[in-house]
């Protein structure tokens, strides 16, 4: 089964499969909002990003965790692609590597489907607001 879903834009088609006692189906929103709960679990990322059209989702907001999230399922196979924001002052390659390690780990163990790919994309940096403030600053020293 070739099933694809890009955050928001969610098939309604499911992954099955049959065993002795029936049939389990597995919508592939599911796989998205499991992938994308256990990426911005990781210590540093801020939230899921849709890109530069679809703007920002909230952390906080769970019924949007699918967004920013890219699921091809092929047989029982997974890939998947994430695009979030991170926190300023993080390792990014670090960060990005607990993201990988937490989405195969969440998304086998909750689907029972492989994992292939895990594929990052950072979207953008979060400044919090104290650190805003100090970036402003600076700028002002600066231009003095």
């Amino acid at each position: 089964m070739n099933d694809k879903i890009t955050g928001g834009n969610v098939m309604e088609e499911k992954q099955e499969v049959k065993n002795g006692l029936g049939t389990v189906r597995i919508n592939n929103e599911v796989v998205a909002i499991i992938a994308g709960m256990a990426a911005i679990e990781i210590p540093g990322v801020t939230c899921m990003s849709e890109g530069i059209v679809g703007g920002i989702t909230d952390i906080f907001a769970k019924k949007g965790a699918d967004k920013g999230v890219k699921v091809e399922i092929k047989e029982k196979e997974v890939n998947i692609t994430l695009a979030i924001v991170v926190k300023y002052g993080v390792q990014i390659p670090e960060v990005s590597l607990q993201i990988q390690q937490n989405v195969k780990k969440q998304v086998e163990k909750m689907s029972g489907l492989a994992v292939s790919s895990v594929n990052i994309n950072v979207g953008g940096i979060y400044f919090p607001k104290e650190k805003k403030e100090s970036v402003k600053q600076d700028k002002i020293k600066e231009k003095k």
